[in-house]
């Protein structure tokens, strides 16, 4: 049963996530001062479907929305609409619970602390709402937009602190 819910979350902040990012590729190609043409070109897609795309008639897809937040993860556009950058809204979605040890800046912009420990923090993000384990060095521990697998792996992270 929780596997299934798991699942569901991940399914509708994927659509979520697309939905968003197809929204916004007008905005970034106007802020990047693009010509269609050039976006098409960028985007490795053609003008027509492009400005299908932008008219709300056609969507980015999974492998598109992603080429959008990795070559233009520095936009404000994008930086805005995902709470900073969309590499690990992402990583959490292609992967159900994702870990890994990557420096961060400590979440002072787009986070706020759920859960604080001598060695550990959960952080939510206020825009996308999905979660990090960061250590008191701000690096990254893993991030999901499940709750409970995030609180379930700090206890487990912290038993495994005190052995």
């Amino acid at each position: 049963m929780m596997l299934g819910f798991c699942c569901l979350i991940i399914l509708k902040n994927r659509k979520n996530f697309l939905n968003k990012a197809t929204e916004k590729l007008k905005l970034i190609r106007i802020e990047r001062d693009y010509a269609q043409d050039k976006m098409a070109e960028i985007l490795g897609i053609s003008k027509k479907t492009l400005v299908q795309i932008e008219k709300g008639r056609s969507s980015l897809g999974w492998a598109g929305a992603v080429t959008v937040c990795t070559i233009f993860r520095d936009s404000e556009v994008m930086e805005m609409t995902f709470g900073g950058d969309a590499q690990d809204i992402i990583l959490s979605l292609a992967f159900k619970d994702f870990e890994i040890n990557e420096k961060t800046m400590g979440g002072k912009i787009w986070w706020t602390n759920i859960e604080v420990t001598e060695q550990l923090r959960i952080q939510q993000n206020i825009i996308s709402r999905h979660f990090r384990i960061l250590d008191n060095q701000d690096r990254r521990i893993c991030s999901s937009f499940d709750n409970e697998y995030i609180r379930k792996r700090l206890r487990e992270l912290l038993d495994e602190s005190e052995v």
